[in-house]
């Protein structure tokens, strides 16, 4: 029997390489898109493909022939994983019109692509799960989000009008609002330095959880969900 097809776009450290450990684990072949074209540095399990592609998000043409490759022997994906952004942080100083529509590319334009390229094929199969990984800052503007925020709060309402064009063709949309910072060797070492290990959101929780959603029978779909560390303010 065929394993189905798990479909990560912005694979790489952190959370795309825990999407891809865990759903390789529960029995998935992967397709991995990134700018890099980084394989799953992950442990192997027997029988499972594992792919992985270059292609930049920000680019319908490139990210559409990019897809069309991931999936020619599959298919359409059973699971799909939006995973791309580009940590575009700054004020108005910082930033210019060229970083401010570089953002909105990669972390709307891109999922919207993939909807358009994918999304429409689960729905003809009438199966599917897309899942988009979202961030507080679609929910609230800062000073340091001028680019960001503005990126993931078009990408969650697209994901919301997705999910009620989508969901009664048998697809499943959903968001994960992510509220804290992920652990990472970056974060680590950057801006999180010197954190207890409390403050982070495990990047492998993440990846549980959206496995979980993958499952959840069509009778009880959720649409977001928000996943902070316990000690998170909010």
């Amino acid at each position: 029997m065929p394993r189905p097809l798990c479909l990560i776009i912005g694979h790489g450290p952190g959370l795309g390489a825990a999407y891809a450990q865990c759903f390789m684990e529960a029995g998935h072949d992967l397709a991995l898109l990134s700018r890099s074209g980084a394989r799953s540095e992950g442990r192997a399990q027997p029988g499972a493909t594992v792919s992985a592609l270059a292609c930049d998000a920000a680019d319908p043409t490139v990210l559409t022939q990019a897809l069309d490759d991931a999936t020619r022997d599959h298919g359409p994906p059973d699971v799909l994983i939006y995973n791309a952004d580009l940590a575009m942080f700054g004020t108005l100083d910082d930033l210019d019109e060229n970083q401010f529509e570089q953002s909105w590319r990669v972390g709307t334009l891109g999922l919207y692509t993939v909807a358009r390229t994918l999304g429409c094929k689960m729905a003809a199969r009438g199966s599917g799960t897309i899942i988009v990984s979202g961030a507080t800052a679609a929910l609230r503007g800062r000073d340091w989000t001028t680019a960001f925020a503005p990126t993931k709060a078009a990408q969650r309402v697209l994901a919301q009008s997705l999910a009620k064009q989508l969901g009664p063709k048998g697809v499943h949309v959903a968001y994960i609002l992510i509220d804290g910072v992920i652990d990472t060797a970056d974060t680590r070492s950057d801006f999180a330095k010197g954190k207890p290990d409390d403050f982070f959101i495990q990047p492998d929780r993440i990846a549980a959880t959206a496995l979980m959603l993958a499952r959840q029978d069509r009778s009880a779909w959720t649409f977001e969900i928000d996943l902070r560390p316990f000690g998170e303010t909010w």
